[in-house]
C-alpha cells in the first residue's frame, strides 16, 4: 500500500511538472458531479474539456453556485468549459476516389500539430503526431506502431520520425510512455512497442538510430523492470512477477485504484457487480486498459464476467514477447557501439525471458500460448490471439508455430478474418470482433514461420471485409465483426470509432504485401 501511494504521488508530481493535474483533482465536486449526472454519453468528454478560464476562478465559482436556486450544471459546464468536438476538418470520404486515396488524405485529416501549453487534460508534444480518430484526440501508444506501418508505406518518414520523438519525449518527461498524452493516462503505459517503432525508423535511416535513441530504450526497460532486483521467488513489484530464480516477467498494471477518468461511471457502475474489493477491481480495470484490451474474457475468471476481472494476477505472453524484442533492441544497440559486455548482458536478458516465457506460457496440450496465471500457478484456460506475439518474435519452434498455425486455422478464422477470442462476453476483445493489430501480428508471424498460405488466407479475408466496408460506407472503422460480415462491430464501452489509424496503417500494409486493390 505504501509503495503504491509512493508511486502515484510520484506521478502527481510529474503532471505538476508540466504543469497540470488531472480533471477530477482540478475540479473536486465539480468533477464528479458532470460524470455521475451523465451530461455528455461519453465520460471521456468532460475529461477532455478545456476550461476557458483558470480552474481556480471555474471551481471557486461552482461551490459559490451549485446550491442556489435553479441551479443548471450543463449551463454552467458550457459556459466555463470548452467542450471538445471530433476534429476531422469537414472531411467526407469521396468512395469514387478508392481507398489508397482515402487513406493518403486521412493522413493529413488525424495529423495534430504540436500542441499549446493548455490547463486542459492534453499533456503537450513538441512533434507533430497522427491521433487514431473518433473519440481519441490524442496520440495513443500502441496504436502509433500500426499507424506507423502506414506511413512507411506511404513514404511519409518524418511523420514517423516525429512521432518517435514525441515519445522519446515523454519517455524522458514523464520516465515512461503514457497510455495516450493526457494526465489521466499517468497511471500506466501500454503494450511496450517503442523498440519496434526504433527499429521500423532505422530500416528506413539506418542504424545510427538505434544509437540516437538508446537511452530512452533504456529509460522504458527500466521502467517496465522497476523494483525487479531485490524480488525473491514469488514476490511481485509493480510491474514484475519473479516466477523462480532468475526468471522475471511482467505483467499490466496501472497505479491507480480509482474509477478511470475517463470512463467514471461506467467503473463506478460496474464496480456494483463484483465482491472484489473496489479498490482492487479498479486496479484490475486500469491495468487492463494498459494493456490495450480493454474489455476480455482473457481478463475474466470462468464466469467470463467483467466483475471476475483480474488482469493483474496474469502474465500475459503479448507483454513479454515486447520486452523480449526490446531486451534484444538494447543488446543489438550495445552490439554496434561494440560494448561486448552490456551486448552480452542484454542478450542473457533476452534469453532467460525467452526461455521463461516457453516454460509459462506453453500449452503444449492445448498446442498454443497462453497468459499465465502467477497467483494460482496455472496457465489460463483462455485462448486468444495474443498467443500468436511468440511467432512475431521468433520465439516458438517451428513445430510450435505449426500448431498455433493449425489451431488459427481450425478455431479462429471467420469469414473477415481472425477473431480475437473464442469467447462471446459482449466486449469488444472478444468474438465476433477482429481488430486489425492482431491481424497483421498473426500474419506477419506466420510469414517468418513460412506458413504463407495461411497468412495469405487471412489477410486477404480482413482486406476484403476493410475494402467491402469502405464501399459501402465511405469509412475505415477501429474494429469489425469477422463472423458476420454483414454486421458491424460492436460491444464495450464506447460506440464504433471510424478514423481509424491502425486499421489505415495494416491495410495499406497488407495492400501493398499481397498486391490486392478495390
Amino acid at each position: 500500500m505504501r509503495k503504491n501511494l509512493i508511486c502515484i504521488l510520484l506521478l502527481i508530481c510529474t503532471a505538476v511538472c508540466f504543469g497540470q493535474v488531472t480533471p477530477q483533482k482540478l475540479y473536486p465536486g465539480l468533477f464528479e458531479a458532470v460524470q455521475s449526472a451523465a451530461l455528455f454519453p461519453d465520460n471521456k468528454t468532460f475529461a477532455d474539456a478545456v476550461p476557458k478560464s483558470s480552474p481556480s476562478v471555474i471551481i471557486k465559482a461552482y461551490n459559490y453556485q451549485k446550491n442556489s436556486t435553479g441551479f443548471d450544471l450543463k449551463q454552467f459546464v458550457l459556459a466555463n468549459f470548452q467542450i471538445p468536438v471530433t476534429n476531422n476538418g469537414g472531411f467526407k470520404s469521396d468512395i469514387k476516389q478508392g481507398i489508397r486515396k482515402h487513406i493518403d488524405t486521412l493522413w493529413q485529416v488525424l495529423q495534430r500539430k504540436p500542441d499549446k501549453a493548455l490547463q486542459s487534460s492534453l499533456i503537450p508534444l513538441p512533434y507533430p503526431y497522427v491521433v487514431p480518430g473518433g473519440r481519441f484526440r490524442e496520440v495513443y501508444y500502441w496504436d502509433s506502431y500500426f499507424t506507423m506501418l502506414g506511413l512507411q508505406q506511404s513514404h511519409k518518414i518524418k511523420v514517423i520520425q516525429n512521432m518517435i520523438n514525441n515519445f522519446a519525449y515523454l519517455i524522458d518527461h514523464v520516465g515512461f510512455i503514457p497510455n495516450g498524452n493526457r494526465t489521466y493516462y499517468l497511471t500506466r503505459s501500454q503494450p511496450p512497442f517503442f523498440s519496434l517503432m526504433v527499429t521500423l525508423l532505422a530500416k528506413q535511416n539506418g542504424n545510427k538510430v538505434y544509437s540516437q535513441y538508446q537511452p530512452q530504450l533504456l529509460k522504458e526497460y527500466n521502467y517496465w523492470m522497476s523494483g525487479s532486483a531485490h524480488l525473491k521467488v514469488g514476490d511481485i513489484n509493480r510491474m514484475v512477477v519473479c516466477l523462480g530464480n532468475d526468471e522475471l516477467l511482467n505483467r499490466y498494471w496501472d497505479a491507480g485504484n480509482e474509477p478511470r477518468e475517463e470512463a467514471y461511471s461506467k467503473d463506478i457502475a460496474a464496480a456494483k457487480a463484483t465482491t472484489q474489493q473496489h479498490a482492487a477491481f479498479y486496479k484490475n480495470l486500469r491495468s487492463a486498459a494498459a494493456s490495450g484490451w480493454d474489455f476480455s474474457s482473457r481478463w475474466f475468471d470462468a464466469d467470463k464476467q467483467l466483475s471476475s476481472i483480474n488482469t493483474t494476477d496474469m502474465v500475459p505472453v503479448d507483454l513479454n514477447c515486447l520486452l523480449y524484442n526490446l531486451e534484444l533492441t538494447i543488446a543489438h544497440s550495445y552490439h554496434l557501439q561494440g560494448n561486448t559486455a552490456l551486448y552480452a548482458y542484454y542478450s542473457n536478458k533476452a534469453l532467460i525471458r525467452k526461455t521463461a516465457i516457453l516454460k509459462y506460457c506453453w500449452n503444449e496440450k492445448t498446442g498454443w500460448f497462453v497468459d499465465y496465471n502467477w497467483k494460482s500457478k496455472q496457465m489460463s484456460p483462455v485462448q486468444t490471439l495474443a498467443g500468436v506475439y511468440p511467432l512475431e518474435f521468433g520465439i516458438a519452434s517451428q513445430s510450435q508455430a505449426q500448431k498455433v498455425a493449425d489451431g488459427l486455422q481450425k478455431n479462429f478464422l471467420k469469414p473477415g478474418g481472425l477473431v480475437t477470442t473464442l469467447n462471446k462476453t459482449g466486449q469488444q476483445w472478444d468474438a465476433p470482433n477482429g481488430w486489425a493489430p492482431l491481424q497483421y501480428m498473426a500474419i506477419d508471424g506466420l510469414s517468418k514461420y513460412k506458413i504463407d498460405t495461411l497468412a495469405q488466407a487471412i489477410a486477404k479475408r480482413w482486406i476484403r471485409l476493410n475494402l467491402r466496408v469502405f464501399n459501402q460506407t465511405g469509412k475505415l472503422l477501429e474494429k469489425y465483426n469477422v463472423e458476420d460480415i454483414n454486421l458491424t462491430a460492436g460491444g464495450g464501452e464506447y460506440p464504433l470509432q471510424d478514423g481509424f489509424g491502425w486499421t489505415n496503417g495494416v491495410l495499406l500494409t497488407l495492400m501493398n504485401k499481397y498486391n490486392i486493390e478495390n
